[in-house]
Order: C-alpha cells, then sequence, then structure tokens
C-alpha cells in the first residue's frame, strides 16, 4: 500500500519548537511512512497433489458483532454488512454463529482456548492448564509425509504469556509451540536449502537433544519406584512428552537429506514489519502467500496463524484494533471497528481466492483445504469481551465432505459446544480422532 510522503517531523523538534518539555500526543506525522507496494504474487495454476489440510486464522478483540451477524439462516442467508467482503467467495462459506466454549471464562485468553477448549483453571493449585490443541491432532495424522507436521505464525513471535498467548498451537500436554512472525526467516526455514554444515549442525544438535532425553528418561525411571500414586501419573505423563519428543527429534534427523521444495521468492515482500502498523496490510499478505507456497509443495498441511494476538492489533491504517473493541457502544468506535473486520475479511478473501485459482485433482486447492477464521471473544453490544456467540467462518473442504453457503445459526444460550465443530473439522482433515475436549459429537449440518 502506498502512500504520499510523510513529513520527517519528531517530537524533538516540537519540543525543541516549543521549548517545553511537555509530553506531545502521536501525531499522524510522526507514524512511518509506508513504502510497501501492493503485492505481485501470482498463485499457481495447478497444485502436484491433492491432500486434506486445515488452516486456522485467529483475529483478536472480537468483531463489531451486529454488523458481522447475519439476520437469516440457512443456504438462503443474507450476508450481513461486514460479511459482503467474502461476497466473492459466498458459496464456499459457512457462517457459525451462537457457539462458544462452556469452559471459557472471556476476557483475553480467547486465544488459549480458541482451539483446545480447555478450562484453564481447572487443576486445583494450578494457575492456568490448557490441553492439546485441534490443529495438533490433525498434524499428527499427517506429520509422516511433511518436512514440518505443523507451522505456527502469529504477529508476535515465541509463546508469549499464559492468559496472552502468541500461539495457538497446543502440545499434547498443554504446552504451548512458539509461533514465527517474520517473513523472511520463515520463507528460509521452509525453502532456503541447507548447506553442508547446517546439515551437520542440525545432526550435532539433535544428537545432544537425544543424549540429554535418555539421561532424563533413566533418570525419571528410577525415580518413578518411590513415589505415590498421584505423583506416578504426574511422572507418566511427562515421560510421555518425553517420548513425544524422542519421536519428533528421530523425524527430524529423517527430512535432514531430504531437499526442501525449490520456491522462488518473486513477488514475496519479505521484509514487512508485523508491528509497523502502516506495514501491517502488505504483512498479513505475505504471510498468507508463505501458507500457500508450504500448502501447494507439501511442506506442512497444518497451520495457525495469529494475527495478532489479544489485547493487541492493528486495523488496515494503523487503527488500534484493542481499543476499538472496548467501545462502550459508542456508535463512532464501532463504525471503526466493522472498517478493521472487513480489512481483515478482504485478506481472508484473497488468501481464498489464491486457493480457488489452483486447480487440484478433480476440484481446486480450497476444495481441498479447510479454513478456519474467526475470534475467541465476543466485544459484543457492549465491549464486554464475552466468550459466547463467537464470530466463525469455515471456508473450503467441499471434496472433503463440507457442506458450504449457508449459515448455521444455534442459541448462544443452549447451543453445542465449540469443540464440536473442531472434530468436524479435524476428521474432514484426516485427522484420527474419535472424541475432542468437551465436543458431544460432530456439528450438525456441516457435513454432508
Amino acid at each position: 500500500m502506498s502512500e504520499s510522503p510523510r513529513l520527517a517531523l519528531t517530537r524533538r523538534h516540537l519540543l525543541r519548537a516549543a521549548g517545553a518539555a511537555l509530553p506531545l500526543p502521536l501525531l499522524d506525522a510522526m507514524l512511518p511512512r509506508c513504502d510497501a507496494a501492493p503485492s505481485t504474487f501470482q498463485p499457481l495454476a495447478s497444485s502436484p497433489a491433492a491432500q486434506p489440510r486445515l488452516v486456522c486464522c485467529y483475529v483478536p478483540n472480537g468483531v463489531n458483532i451486529v454488523e458481522w451477524l447475519p439476520t437469516d439462516a440457512g443456504p438462503d442467508f443474507t450476508l450481513s454488512p461486514t460479511l459482503a467482503a467474502l461476497a466473492p467467495h459466498r458459496d464456499d462459506v459457512t457462517v457459525v454463529s451462537g457457539l462458544g466454549h462452556p469452559h471459557a471464562k472471556g476476557g483475553h485468553s480467547g486465544a488459549d482456548t480458541w482451539l483446545t477448549g480447555a478450562d484453564l483453571s481447572a487443576t486445583p493449585g494450578a494457575d492456568y492448564t490448557n490441553r492439546i490443541s485441534i490443529d495438533q491432532v490433525v498434524a499428527a495424522a499427517h506429520a509422516p509425509h511433511t518436512r514440518f507436521p505443523s507451522l505456527q505464525l502469529s504477529d508476535m513471535s515465541g509463546t508469549g504469556g499464559a492468559g496472552h498467548s502468541h500461539t495457538l498451537s497446543f502440545d499434547a500436554t498443554g504446552t504451548p509451540l512458539p509461533a514465527e512472525n517474520t517473513p523472511q526467516r520463515l520463507f528460509d526455514r521452509l525453502f532456503v536449502p541447507d548447506t553442508a554444515a547446517d546439515r551437520e549442525a542440525t545432526l550435532a544438535r539433535h544428537a545432544e537433544r537425544r543424549s540429554i532425553l535418555d539421561a532424563v528418561g533413566v533418570d525419571a525411571r528410577r525415580l518413578h519406584r518411590r513415589l505415590g500414586a498421584t505423583d506416578r501419573r504426574k511422572l507418566d505423563e511427562y515421560l510421555s512428552s518425553v517420548r513425544e519428543t524422542e519421536r519428533q527429534v528421530e523425524r527430524l534427523v529423517d527430512w535432514v537429506d531430504r531437499p526442501k521444495s525449490e520456491v522462488a521468492s518473486t513477488g514475496l515482500q519479505l521484509a514487512s514489519k508485523p508491528a509497523n502498523g502502516h506495514d501491517r496490510s502488505m504483512w498479513l499478505d505475505v504471510m498468507l502467500e508463505i501458507v500457500y507456497l508450504a500448502l501447494i509443495t507439501d511442506t506442512t498441511r497444518v497451520v495457525t496463524f495469529e494475527w495478532s494476538r489479544e489485547a493487541g492489533g492493528f486495523g488496515g491504517g494503523g487503527e488500534n484494533h484493542h481499543e476499538l473493541s472496548h467501545h462502550g457502544g459508542d456508535a463512532a468506535m464501532l463504525a471503526k471497528l466493522a472498517e478493521i473486520d472487513r480489512f481483515h475479511l478482504a485478506k481472508l478473501g484473497r488468501f481464498l481466492g489464491l486457493l480457488a485459482a489452483t486447480t487440484e485433482g478433480e476440484g481446486r486447492m480450497l476444495d481441498h483445504t479447510v479454513v478456519l477464521y474467526g475470534s475467541g471473544m465476543n466485544s459484543g453490544k457492549g465491549g464486554e469481551h464475552s466468550p459466547k456467540n463467537l464470530p466463525l467462518l469455515v471456508a473450503g473442504g467441499r471434496r472433503l465432505g463440507l457442506r458450504q453457503g449457508r449459515h448455521l445459526a444455534f442459541d448462544e444460550d443452549d447451543h453445542p459446544p465449540l469443540a464440536n465443530l473442531l472434530l468436524s473439522l479435524a476428521r474432514a482433515t484426516g485427522g484420527v480422532v474419535d472424541s475432542f475436549a468437551d465436543a458431544t459429537g460432530t456439528l450438525d449440518g456441516l457435513a454432508g
């Protein structure tokens, strides 16, 4: 997105002119310049092989729910003012309303529970306890076939803190999986060939990890004999985590000498910055473009992408998303929040367009890819950050058995758990799972 050149104005200049040390507000002229041009990335004409895939995209802080929700349900529903941004993809998208996680507490822990359905306070004496996220259930089924079982992306790297996670993904023990936020680093990790020195260093690092895991396992088994029943159970859970880590190390070693897919960086603005509000539009585009490339090369089949962490985020012009979510019913703030919602949906629509433009088997990439989009909170009519009636969309997956082009409306006070939706998506995308969290079954109306 291009803008006219900005005046090189700083607070220091104004303070000198005023001759006073008074704090100044952040003026438009002080914002960083936006030099990013519109993306020139083009999708490929076809995909080499059809594979079931799952992509989960998360926006924080809820939405302007009044302009988001359709007023009617079923296959003949009318797109709401906000969802009109997805009009070109109407027949490939299902709106799901009324759902929530029964154990969610609301506030800014939405990302922590969106894909897990966990009661974060369920363990006595523990401030925070999470569980496996649905993407990792699916990733386990595809792990033998891809270089990366899953990718975790966010606008802030690492894992963040409990209740303010930078990631949507949690392993079998509820441990958060760190996210990547830099386009160049992500592209290099996925597609830049490793040198001989890189491979040697990787093998040495894995050998060291194996040695440490072996030692930990021996010590833990010795300790096991001297513990009571409760502590033995906890230690068994820990040992299961150790064994899973050992398996991960082994599979990483298996992939060291397999060449990465050859992908050109043409059209990718890899220098885009996630924390620059005026770079925001291009950063979202390029991260989703890399996701597309990771899927079409079968580098991975499972991706989670937290577009911003809770209590953060920007709109297309650098607006403070979190501040606007505390709108208190103010009409002007709600209008700006709806603008951010449409900005986000335009980015989602562009990604769906990439998948729809690429033929795959007897359909399109979109027909073999399920995209879950939404938020773990509802900012409501008064900005209350409720865990009920979450804004949710499911796109794609027609060749995987999903029915699209409808509004599935549930009663927000009497609805199946959100875990039913997650279970449905896991089964559609190859997850080997009989149950998940508090699911009572699959979600009525989604598959057919």
